[in-house]
């Protein structure tokens, strides 16, 4: 199996982050996945090519391993996020429709999920918090930038039809207001191209965001949860990618890293 985690470095203090993306999980793990396990079709589909090249300094940690295995964004101790709402776990047991994702007998047990933790959740956070020490130490200021995507109509998490852009700041805490500010104004104004948005909506960021983020560090952390319909031919197999369709939304998630990052900058100490 491949290295569980990729790092690309920059001299930004943009740190773009993508749990989500990884398809890859040992043997032994897919042969325990069901029929519909087997699909891995709550990926966010590629998230990172969307971003590719958007902020070119913008250091980049990359996990490999898909959220089957382990979920990167969730709480190692496996607390849930979002408490009394429908959400999947550490080690997800089904998918986002509600539906089982292992063989009859197949399912993680504590000794699994220990097993996974040590192998891939921290392996994968200590690349993150190094990189944004690393950065930290450069600019004075790191901004930790969670890149997701999801199914925009999913029943079992939330009523109706997500946003487009679903901004993350754990209400607020875990970015200074005015990067909130920001994206959230540039997201507001992609309205007139036809977008949605919304800030601390249904997703108001995971472990990651909520972990990391602590601006009395001079470390901000936001959460972008991106509508699959935004940038997807269709949200279904197979997931394809729509090139005239991320065009459009690159144009806007550039405005956004680009306003972070002078924020950033101008909080350097």
């Amino acid at each position: 199996m491949s290295a569980v985690f990729e790092v690309r470095q920059g001299s930004s203090p943009v740190i773009l982050a993508f749990p989500h993306t990884g398809t890859d999980m040992p043997a032994d793990i897919r042969a325990r996945l069901n029929d519909n396990g087997s699909l891995l079709a709550d990926t966010d589909w590629h998230i990172h090519h969307l971003y590719e090249g958007l902020l070119p300094q913008a250091t980049t940690v990359r996990a490999t391993f898909h959220r089957y295995v382990i979920d990167a964004n969730r709480d190692p101790s496996g607390a849930s996020l979002y408490p009394g709402q429908n959400t999947t776990g550490l080690v997800p047991v089904s998918d986002f429709d509600g539906n089982a994702i292992w063989k009859e007998g197949c399912e993680p047990d504590e000794a699994d999920i220990a097993a996974r933790l040590e192998t891939f959740h921290r392996p994968y956070h200590r690349a993150l918090s190094a990189e944004l020490e690393r950065v930290r130490r450069l600019h004075g200021v790191a901004v930790l930038y969670d890149c997701h995507s999801i199914r925009s109509l999913i029943p079992f998490l939330f009523e109706g039809r997500l946003p487009d852009f679903n901004i993350g700041t754990d209400n607020g805490a875990s970015c200074d207001p005015a990067m909130e500010k920001a994206v959230t104004d540039i997201a507001a104004a992609a309205g007139a191209d036809g977008y949605s948005s919304v800030l601390n909506g249904r997703f108001r960021g995971g472990w990651t965001t909520r972990h990391y983020g602590k601006p009395e560090t001079a470390t901000h952390a936001i959460q972008m949860e991106l509508s699959q319909s935004s940038h997807l031919a269709a949200e279904a197999l197979p997931f394809a990618y729509d090139p005239a369709k991320a065009a459009r939304l690159r144009s806007h998630l550039k405005q956004i890293l680009e306003r972070v990052e002078a924020i950033a900058l101008g909080m350097k100490r």
